[in-house]
C-alpha cells in the first residue's frame, strides 16, 4: 500500500503535573515498510497512565498522550508486513520498540530490554516522542502487534494487553499453571480479579486475598474463586498456613509480607506484581528455613502477550469494565485514583473521541 504523506491524529493529552487530560492534535509517522497502521476502537485506562499523566515517578515529558491498552482494526500496513492486513482486529500492549538483539530480546522478554521503547511517553528511533492510545489512530512495528481472537468483544479485551500479561507471565514463567495447584490472588482489583480468571482457566485452585470481606460474593460467585481470605483476620490466615503454591500479590498499598509468606507451602513463590510507593519489609527467615521465593514481574514480552490472548481467546477471558466517552476521561482517572471502578475503564474511542472544545 502507498505511504500516507500526512498523518494527522487526534488525541488526549496531560500538559503539565496536573494530570488534566485535554484535546491535543499531533501527527504519527508515515507507515514505514515494517509498520502497521490501526484505527483506535477502545483504549483501557491502567493506574501507570495515571501516574505517568501527574509525573508520580519523576520520568514524564509533557505532552503526554496516555494508552497502551489499545484495540482497533488495521487501515494500512508496509510493504514488507507479513503478519497483518486491512481489516485485522488488532492490539498494542505497552512497547513498541527493543534493540532486539540483547539476551532479554533473543529470549522473547523485550519487556527488560534495556533500550526499551515504551507505548507512549518515550523516545522512538527516530527522536519523536511515542504517543499512547487515547487517540484516533496508531501507528507500530509489525513485531509488536497482537493479534485478537475474533470471538473477543473489543472493548473488554482492551485491559487483557496489560493487565491480563501481567497476571499470565508469572503463572507461566515460575510453574504455577499446573492443573491442581493453589494459587493465592492478593487483591481483586484491575489485575487480581483477571489473575482469578487466568488461573482458573489453567486449573488451578484460586483463593483471593483481600482487607475486605464485602468482596467475598464477587470473588466466588461471579469470579470464579474457591475460596476467600480476609489478611485482617488472623484464624483465617492461620488455617490456611502452608498451603498455598504460589501467591500473586496485585496490591500497591504498602502492606506487610509476613502473613503472604506463611500461607506458601515449602519452595512456594510469592510474586509482586504492585508496586507500592515505599519499601516493603521482606523477612527473611521463612525464605532461608522453607526455600520460599520472592520475586517480581513486569508485563511480558510479545510473544507471551500474544500466547496470553489466544489463551483468552479459547477460554472466553475478559476483564471486567466499566465502557465510558471520551469527555468522561478525567473524571475516571479521579475515581481511579480512589479506587471507585469494578474492575477497569475503557475508552470508547471510536465513536467519542472527536475533535471539539467540549472535550
Amino acid at each position: 500500500m502507498a505511504k500516507v504523506l500526512e498523518n494527522k491524529a487526534f488525541g488526549l493529552a496531560a500538559k503539565d503535573n496536573s494530570g488534566v487530560l485535554s484535546p491535543f492534535h499531533f501527527s504519527r509517522r508515515e507507515t514505514g515498510e515494517k509498520d502497521v497502521r490501526l484505527k483506535v476502537l477502545f483504549c483501557g485506562i491502567c493506574h501507570s497512565d495515571l501516574h505517568m499523566i501527574k509525573n508520580d515517578w519523576g520520568v514524564s515529558i509533557y505532552p503526554i498522550v496516555p494508552g497502551h491498552e489499545i484495540v482497533g482494526v488495521v487501515t494500512e500496513v508496509g510493504s514488507k508486513v507479513a503478519k497483518f492486513k486491512a481489516g485485522d482486529k488488532v492490539g498494542v500492549g505497552c512497547l513498541v520498540g527493543s534493540c532486539g538483539s540483547c539476551d532479554s530480546c533473543n529470549e522473547g522478554l523485550e519487556n527488560y530490554c534495556p533500550k526499551l521503547i515504551q507505548t507512549y511517553g518515550f523516545k522512538y528511533y527516530d527522536d519523536t516522542m511515542t504517543y499512547g492510545g487515547y487517540s484516533d489512530n496508531m501507528v507500530c512495528d509489525e513485531d509488536f502487534i497482537i493479534r485478537i481472537p475474533e470471538n473477543l468483544p473489543l472493548d473488554a479485551t482492551a485491559p487483557l494487553l496489560c493487565a491480563g500479561v501481567t497476571v499470565y507471565s508469572p503463572l507461566k514463567t515460575h510453574g504455577l499453571d499446573k492443573p491442581g495447584m493453589h494459587i493465592g490472588v492478593v487483591g481483586l482489583g484491575g489485575l487480581g480479579h483477571v489473575g482469578v480468571k487466568f488461573a482458573k482457566a489453567l486449573g488451578t485452585k484460586v483463593t483471593v486475598i483481600s482487607t475486605s470481606e464485602s468482596k467475598r460474593d464477587e470473588a466466588i460467585n461471579r469470579l470464579g474463586a474457591d475460596a476467600f481470605l480476609v489478611s485482617r483476620d488472623p484464624k483465617q490466615i492461620k488455617d490456611a498456613m502452608g498451603t498455598m503454591d504460589g501467591i500473586l500479590d496485585t496490591v500497591s498499598a504498602t502492606h506487610s509480607l509476613l502473613p503472604l509468606l506463611g500461607l506458601l507451602k515449602q519452595k512456594g513463590k510469592l510474586v509482586m506484581l504492585g508496586a507500592p510507593n515505599k519499601p516493603l519489609e521482606l523477612p527473611v527467615l521463612p525464605l532461608i528455613f522453607q526455600r520460599k521465593m520472592v520475586t517480581g514481574s513486569m508485563i511480558g514480552g510479545i510473544k507471551e502477550t500474544q500466547d496470553m490472548m489466544d489463551m483468552a481467546g479459547k477460554h472466553n477471558i475478559t476483564a471486567d469494565i466499566e465502557l465510558i466517552s471520551a469527555d468522561y476521561v478525567n473524571t475516571a482517572m479521579e475515581r481511579l485514583e480512589k479506587a471507585d471502578v469494578r474492575y477497569r475503564f475503557v475508552i470508547d474511542v471510536a465513536n467519542t473521541l472527536k475533535p471539539s472544545p467540549s472535550l
